[in-house]
């Protein structure tokens, strides 16, 4: 459909005399369309100029689509040569201008559409200007090295657009904002300077061509002011310049500004790599609430600058900076982007509409607001357009006059110019409300009284690492009477007290937590709750504060998704990590993170122990199965692939029986098959053997090595055959042997657990064909009893109960009878690897009676209960007194008792009937046996 068919709203003429010219040029066309050309010129005197100038060439384009008229433009423009340029940019400025102005004002083309074209067509004037520029430079030989075939990606110069051109919301008269930087790994270092020297020159001439203002015009005014140390840089610098500087010394508003940046000219490729260079710079891995202390500081600075407080009144206002203006639709919507987009890719988007969008999506902003802000968004850059058009200056204020505001409202095809002021303010009302109680800090409530020994404890704070900063002491000075009020509504103030001063000592730096909890009520809860109940998640989160980002992820406290959530999860971690280093990091940030979510539901009640158990052990096999072949990955790009089968990753102890508690480490050991091969094939071939072993130990160290996210988690691999004297990695050929010639009682005690956790899947198999049949063939053996009374004595003597609240070591507790479940599995030959599944088997073989199996089954959960609990709240052994009141209470709950006496007398009676079951027992089955 052609444009001039399309053209249906027509604003009110408003100067006839104005337009008179530009009627009597397009007098005979369709009456609508005349009238539309004749009011639009009656009301902008830049449109009536660009109506009477460009006839000719918008009588062929009304012919056409707007689309195709302007690519036809754009097209003609990319092929200008440098003599060209100054005259026909010009032209297809204002061909492009005109053409937009008739699409937007006709109802034509949206908002988007608008901004867009203007954008198109930027990018193609810069595009052409630096690339023929270049051009020039390389024929006067002043890029040493390249060819006229480097100029067509312009050396390795680009230009990003920033602001409104990168997003593609090029206002109607806009400025460009430009970051002109250049590839310096495309030149030999002692060319640089000279180099520099040219891509300068060639930055400054196409300012010039672009903003240069001459009989027939200007093209775009250009900024080039938001390079990185404006005052002290040349207009063009080095991409490694750049990327210092960013590191060293880059602001929160230069961060906001890269959520817009695009490569826009130029080298796009190597602009594009800069871009993902800077993204550690832009989005940060952690929930970043500072940002909105740096927002608010930042619109109360431009208000003061322009003079702008006060109430809105049409009449002058500035749409842009003023009060509910542009801008603050712009700062909210990036505020909240910089906030969770280091987290979260989906919301790094340009555009201001889209980041609403996304935002409202992904529960960060609610729907109705982002709707509200997005419609008052496009009626605001409605009318900033309109403002534009009618002198082609970059204004955003609006006139102050009835006759201005009149005309302003008839272009956005309003007459009655009273209303239409109405309408805009209460929107400007409206958003200025919403982003006002976004940015501006909650009062805080009065400080609760407090006694002489809490006062004591909270002047020291200002002591401490994480209010040592001016920043950090002003937010806290409004969070602390917040967080006193809730303490005083834990079981026992001085407790919860007393663990919040522990966990505010051991904080490194406070801002960015600080701003968290300021931004999010919930957060204050949590900690607090964790302080009065849990000292040892509190000490936990005193290092590892990051992991609270989680709990404003939306799904938080949702029931468990399962083991493909958490691969899922996991996958994208890894995928957005830049190297090695940082993903073995990334794992490590993701198994805190849903280890943090296990216990804070543990400590709520959402859980049991014997899910959490599950939930821990999900997350160690998931971590473990995803980490495996990014190791050996690693580890073949410089020795080649692995010989013969490959190996597997083996989890034995509580990994294999998917049993692990807030503490557990992770025993593993390393199978694999050769089939014969003797060495890899590789850059650095290793014998098999060689290979194995190191292959192994890349694996511990990715595991176990500390870095900026500590250590995933610890290993014990003492469980391979021959324990520490035996190779890190095993032959499945050697494997099997050692199990039916050499092992002992304990080791395949041990095997009755053992699991594949990663690795060749076929070898997977055969390897627990193999585990079955060594259960099978020494689950017989006579010296299994005797084997395990003995064992048990020594066990007993080595570890004894070391606390009356001990619920692992001693006799009739937790290793007592995962030890007595071991041998019933291995003297059944079966292959399940939990407890309670081993029990059954030992009853349906008759080993034991199903009373028997359940009583210790029963008793089983009382003490993974109790061990349970004791790993989440303390670091050590439990201690009653140390722990709490809040503390003592959740051990209470999760044991179902009603007082420390009954839970006592229940863990005594346990205990001894455990014991006096496996002694009867072994000395049952031993007598069967002889």
């Amino acid at each position: 459909m052609t444009l001039a068919s399309r053209l249906t709203r027509c604003p009110l003429p408003f100067d006839p005399a104005l337009g008179a010219e530009a009627h009597m040029r397009y007098s005979d066309l369709a009456p609508e369309l005349a009238a539309l050309i004749a009011g639009t010129a009656g009301c902008s005197p830049y449109l009536n100029t660009l109506l009477v100038r460009e006839a000719d060439w918008l009588r062929a384009a009304l012919a056409d689509t707007p689309e195709a008229a302007t690519a036809q433009e754009l097209d003609r423009v990319r092929t200008l040569e440098l003599p060209d340029l100054n005259s026909e940019l010009r032209r297809a400025k204002r061909r492009i201008a005109l053409l937009s102005a008739l699409a937007d004002l006709g109802g034509v083309w949206s908002l988007e559409q608008v901004t867009q074209t203007l954008s198109d067509f930027a990018d193609a004037a810069v595009d052409i200007c630096v690339k023929n520029l270049i051009s020039e430079e390389i024929r006067r030989k002043k890029l040493p090295g390249m060819t006229q075939d480097d100029a067509q990606t312009a050396g390795g110069m680009v230009a990003l657009a920033m602001g409104k051109m990168g997003a593609g919301e090029l206002n109607y008269s806009s400025d460009i904002d430009l970051i002109c930087l250049f590839d310096q790994s495309r030149l030999d270092p002692d060319d640089l300077l000279e180099a520099r020297s040219a891509y300068v020159r060639a930055t400054r001439k196409m300012s010039q061509i672009l903003s240069d203002v001459t009989a027939e015009g200007y093209v775009f005014r250009t900024d080039l002011r938001l390079r990185p140390d404006a005052s002290a840089t040349p207009v063009c610098l080095s991409m490694a310049s750049a990327e210092l500087y960013y590191e060293a010394e880059g602001r929160t508003w230069e961060r906001a500004a890269y959520i817009k940046a695009r490569a826009a000219a130029g080298d796009v490729v190597a602009g594009q790599a800069f871009l993902r260079t800077l993204r550690p710079f832009v989005w940060r891995r952690h929930l970043d609430f500072a940002a909105i202390q740096d927002a608010h500081d930042m619109r109360l600075r431009i208000r003061d600058h322009k003079g702008l407080h006060g109430d809105i009144n049409v009449p002058g206002h500035n749409m842009k900076l003023g009060p509910g203006g542009i801008r603050e639709i712009e700062f909210f919507t990036q505020t909240r982007q910089l906030i969770a987009g280091g987290r979260d890719s989906d919301l790094r988007g340009r555009t201001t509409v889209g980041g609403l969008a996304a935002l409202a999506r992904k529960s960060w902003v609610p729907d109705d607001i982002a709707l509200s802000l997005t419609q008052h968004y496009r009626a605001h850059r409605e009318v900033e357009h309109r403002l534009q058009m009618v002198n082609d200056s970059q204004t955003q204020t609006l006139p102050t006059s009835a006759e201005g505001l009149a005309r302003i409202a008839a272009m956005m095809g309003e007459g009655d110019a009273q209303r239409w002021a109405d309408q805009l303010r209460a929107r400007l009302q409206e958003v200025e409300q919403m982003t006002g109680e976004f940015f501006a800090p909650t009062p805080a409530p009065a400080r609760p009284k407090i006694d002489d020994r809490a006062t004591q404890i909270i002047t020291r704070w200002h002591s401490y690492p994480c209010l040592k900063s001016e920043r950090a002491r002003v937010i806290f000075a409004r969070l602390e009477p917040e967080l006193l009020c809730r303490m005083k509504r834990a079981a026992n103030f001085d407790e919860a007290l007393l663990q919040f001063d522990g966990f505010l000592k051991g904080l490194p730096a406070g801002v960015q937590l600080f701003s968290l909890f300021e931004s999010n009520p919930v957060l204050i809860d949590l900690i607090v709750d964790i302080c009065a109940t849990a000292p040892a998640l509190a000490s936990y989160l005193s290092r590892n504060s990051s992991v609270l980002d989680a709990v404003l992820g939306g799904s938080f406290f949702e029931p468990w998704h399962g083991i493909a959530a958490l691969e899922d999860d996991l996958d994208h971690a890894l995928s957005v990590a830049q190297d090695y280093e940082r993903q073995l990091d990334a794992s490590r940030a993701w198994a805190k993170e849903w280890k943090f979510r296990v216990g804070v539901h543990h400590l709520r009640g959402l859980i049991d122990a014997e899910q959490a158990a599950h939930y821990y052990a999900d997350i160690a096999g998931v971590a473990m199965e995803r980490l495996w072949p990014l190791v050996l990955n690693n580890f073949e790009a410089r020795h080649g692939a692995a010989p013969g089968r490959g190996a597997v990753l083996l989890g034995m102890g509580s990994l294999g029986a998917e049993r692990l508690n807030a503490a557990s480490d992770l025993d593993l050991i390393v199978i694999y098959d050769a089939q014969g091969d003797e060495a890899s094939q590789g850059r650095k071939p290793l014998s098999t053997r060689a290979y194995y072993a190191r292959l192994t130990q890349a694996m511990i160290t990715a595991v176990t090595a500390p870095m900026p996210q500590g250590r995933l988690y610890e290993v014990d691999m003492r469980l391979r055959p021959s324990g520490r004297q035996g190779p890190v990695a095993t032959s499945l050929q050697s494997f099997t042997n050692y199990q039916m010639t050499e092992a002992w009682t304990w080791e395949h005690l041990a095997l009755t657990r053992a699991r594949p956790i990663a690795g060749r899947p076929g070898l997977a198999t055969d390897l627990e064909a193999t585990r079955l049949e060594v259960l099978t063939s020494r689950g017989t053996d006579p010296r299994v009893q005797p084997d395990l009374a003995e064992m048990r004595a020594r066990l007993f003597a080595a570890k004894p109960a070391t606390s009356p609240w001990e619920a692992k070591n001693g006799p009739g507790r937790l290793q007592d009878l995962e030890l007595f479940a071991q041998c019933l599995a291995l003297r059944t030959a079966r292959p399940q690897r939990q407890v309670k599944a081993q029990l059954s088997c030992g009853a349906k073989a008759g080993l034991i009676t199903t009373q028997t199996a359940q009583t210790l089954s029963q008793n089983y959960d009382i003490l993974w209960r109790l061990q349970a609990a004791t790993r989440l709240l303390t670091e050590e052994g439990l201690d009653m007194d140390a722990i709490g009141e809040g503390g003592r209470s959740f051990v209470l709950r999760e044991c179902n008792a009603a007082s420390l006496e009954e839970l006592a007398k229940t863990l005594h009676d346990v205990t001894s009937q455990t014991a006096q079951i496996i002694e009867e027992a072994l000395v049952a089955q031993w007598d069967d046996e002889l």
